[in-house]
């Protein structure tokens, strides 16, 4: 499962640029300095949690030091996605049951993804790791400019028996959408029915002005280039962000909410 018999030339590479070795990173990450030793020298894959405090330790991906696991969990359907996701140079997003999967918390991910039981822990904990490697696009030099719309009802429905989940999520959902390059807007929950209900969609440009769209479903997602279906979809955006309040009433609204969650 390791990076080779070479060991992680990749993770050597990163740590020499910081000025980290396995002992100073060992103490910054919370792990024996041995066990550091091995990720460079064995190509050791280290717990999902620790992948992701090396990488953003380390200003990297962690799929660039660790490709591993997130080729074993790179969904076919899914790959064309990620890869315009990361190019895109912004995106508009509308979700009516969950947040958006560049705006969760690690914990609401995880218990989205366990739902049901339908993934082994490992499973969960390697798809936990790549989705928050994806929201590496909102903290780049040239963010990804995102506006996510989500209807109230992703602010109340529980993922988790423990409120904290919410509580935490919430807190972040409003936090981000401080920021200059992220606005979340929400449609509140006595708004009629309206298109979007019909299903979650999202929508990319990317920096050459080319637009793709992903929509999902039970089974798998679909990425759309045809003009015309993009058009019709450009068209239910216009729809759903009518029916949305404002920027500031929004972020209101979620903190008022996480309020119930505390």
């Amino acid at each position: 499962m390791g990076n080779g018999a070479v060991g992680n030339e990749a993770l050597r590479v990163a740590m020499a640029d910081k000025g980290e070795t396995a002992e100073s990173l060992a103490g910054k990450v919370g792990v024996d300095p041995k066990t550091a030793a091995r990720w460079l020298a064995d190509g050791r894959i280290p717990h999902p949690r620790t992948r992701i405090a090396v990488a953003n330790l380390l200003g990297r991906k962690a799929a660039e030091l660790w490709p591993e696991p997130f080729r074993r969990r790179d969904l076919p359907w899914f790959r064309a996605w990620a890869e315009l996701e990361q190019d895109a140079r912004s995106i508009r997003s509308y979700e009516p049951l969950l947040v958006p999967g560049l705006l969760q918390t690690e914990a609401y991910a995880r218990s989205v993804l366990a739902t049901g039981g339908l993934l082994a822990p490992t499973e969960v904990d390697e798809m936990v790791v790549a989705r928050l490697a994806r929201q590496r696009v909102l903290e780049r030099e040239t963010p990804l400019q995102l506006v996510a719309v989500i209807d109230e009802v992703v602010l109340r429905r529980p993922v988790s028996r423990d409120p904290r989940v919410m509580a935490e999520q919430l807190a972040q959902l409003a936090a981000l959408g401080e920021r200059e390059h992220v606005q979340v807007r929400v449609i509140p929950a006595e708004n009629p029915w309206h298109t979007g209900l019909a299903g979650p969609f999202v929508l990319a440009r990317m920096p050459d002005g080319a637009e793709a769209a992903y929509l999902d479903n039970q089974l798998r997602g679909q990425v759309v280039t045809d003009s015309a279906d993009l058009a019709s979809l450009g068209a239910r955006w216009e729809s759903v962000t009518g029916e949305a309040l404002p920027r500031r009433r929004s972020i209101d609204l979620i903190r008022e909410v996480a309020t119930t969650w505390s």
